[in-house]
């Protein structure tokens, strides 16, 4: 048996684990997880069995989870025919305190490493909202690389029906009305390369198009080629204007160093970055990305990670690095969502100590709250990686505990709609024209009340996302 445990880190830990099945004989020294991407070998079935797996992750939280005082002890394992299952009823306790919303959870080890080494899922390649006081669901961004947008699928279009075909093609409308989200997101169907769906739909100009597409493999670009990197322009100031998509995908990293070389050569000391559906990823992509925005402040630190008091041996601090095309910002707005959380969180509570009150803003709505992070235990006979929260994360004042958002942290926030009918990086478009009114000055709204009702005041739409999310939509959430 092979058992690994993943790092977000800057470098991969080789430890080794307490853990053993019956089935696999006894622990060993663990090993990084491949980053091939080669399948699996499908394992003996009773090497897999459902009891092997959940014995498996029930060790893995026994040894590792944060929180080991708010995992339910009275659960019976032999109960559970699903590895997920088992995990949501043992870290109950943690969900109920608000401290694990569904952040610990079972997924597919070759699907992750994929993802990560080259941003490849499976899918139509878009981002679904849906309207929660009109039961109409839109699209608020569109990948370059995928199907949809390859159909005429972009930020703004409207979905009016789906079918398999296009003699059973049943209204959004009718779907909302009779199952609400879940039966859109069944329409959909699974994200499986070569499925079909009829989709009709009308774009921002009105005009309706009914098109067969096909889920495909497609790679998920960190940083849009179309309005990933721009300057703005105010008052004779260059402003330098960020979009990242996620973390989970390490090229992010040279693109985010390409991003802040353009960013130099056009004279930006202002940013406005956009991490509003960015539901976080790896951290060693956070810190890459803290230090281009730590020019000056090598060695300084910029976060610390902590976790529960018998694995105190692994904590570790993360200092400022050098890079190349590093800026000291004088001010940056972050816009942000409820959908921003983990790494999108970590990068704004890390930067709040070497920012000024007047100097550092959110702009949009709260953010998610997750100041915790995963590690990844693989029993990779089976292809199962479980991901169970192990960590936390504080800034250099030791401030972290953000579980509601960030918007009560940050001394200053703008309320602002989210506004998918003008593209990202339009300085037109209402969160980022209230960003640069932040950075030059001007007044605003500010975000007030808790998340929830924030995310309901400031826009009534709310992500489409799964019950149980495939391996992307755990960190971007809404993609089908």
């Amino acid at each position: 048996m092979t058992v690994s445990i993943v790092h977000a880190g800057r470098t991969a830990l080789t430890a080794t684990l307490a853990i053993a099945l019956a089935a696999c004989g006894g622990g060993g020294p663990s090993e990084p997880p491949p980053t091939s991407g080669s399948p699996t070998p499908t394992p003996p079935a009773p090497t897999c069995s459902i009891a092997n797996q959940i014995d498996f992750a029930d060790d893995v939280l026994n040894e590792w989870y944060l929180f080991p005082d708010l995992l339910d002890d009275t659960v019976d394992p032999a109960s559970f025919t699903s590895v997920q299952d088992f995990l949501d009823a043992r870290v109950a306790p943690a969900r109920e305190a608000g401290r694990d919303r569904g952040f610990t959870f079972a997924t597919s080890i070759e699907e992750e490493n994929e993802l990560i080494r080259s941003g490849s899922t499976a899918g139509f390649g878009i981002r679904l909202v849906y309207d929660t006081t009109n039961d109409r669901v839109f699209l608020t961004e569109a990948f370059e690389n995928g199907p949809g947008f390859q159909s005429g699928l972009d930020r703004g279009s409207e979905l009016l029906g789906i079918g398999t075909d296009a003699g059973n093609l049943e209204l959004v409308s009718t779907l909302m009305a009779n199952g609400g989200p879940r039966a859109v997101i069944d329409a959909l169907g699974p994200s499986q390369p070569g499925l079909t769906r009829v989709i009709r739909f009308r774009q921002t100009d009105g005009t309706i198009i009914e098109t067969t597409i096909a889920k495909a493999e497609f790679e998920l670009d960190p940083i849009s080629d179309r309005y990933g990197v721009e300057i703005l322009r105010d008052g004779g100031r260059n402003i330098g204007y960020l979009n990242l998509r996620t973390f989970i995908v390490d090229d992010a990293i040279p693109q985010l160093r390409d991003a802040f070389a353009t960013f130099n050569a056009n004279g930006v000391t202002e940013l406005v970055i956009d991490l509003r559906y960015n539901g976080g990823g790896l951290v060693r992509v956070a810190e890459v990305l803290g230090d281009l925005l730590g020019e000056g402040r090598v060695g300084e630190v910029f976060s610390r990670t902590v976790l529960r008091p018998s694995k105190s041996s692994e904590n570790e601090t993360e200092l400022f690095e050098d890079e190349p095309n590093a800026l000291r910002p004088s001010k940056i707005a972050f816009i942000t969502s409820r959908s921003s959380a983990s790494a999108s969180e970590l990068i704004i509570n890390s930067m709040l100590p070497y920012l000024g009150e007047d100097d550092i803003a959110l702009i949009g709505s709260n953010t998610s709250g997750k100041p915790v992070g995963q590690f990844g235990f693989d029993f990779a006979e089976c292809d199962l990686r479980i991901r169970a929260v192990t960590f936390k994360t504080v800034n250099a004042l030791g401030d972290g505990d953000y579980f509601d958002g960030l918007a009560s942290t940050i001394p200053n926030t703008c309320r602002a709609l989210d506004d998918i009918f003008t593209p990202l990086g339009d300085p037109r478009e209402d969160r980022i024209a209230t960003a640069v009114d932040f950075l030059s000055g001007r007044t605003c709204t500010p975000i007030s009340g808790g998340p929830e009702q924030t995310a309901q005041s400031v826009n009534p739409r709310r992500v489409l996302q799964p019950e149980r999310p495939n391996t992307i939509q755990h960190e971007n959430p809404g993609v089908f």
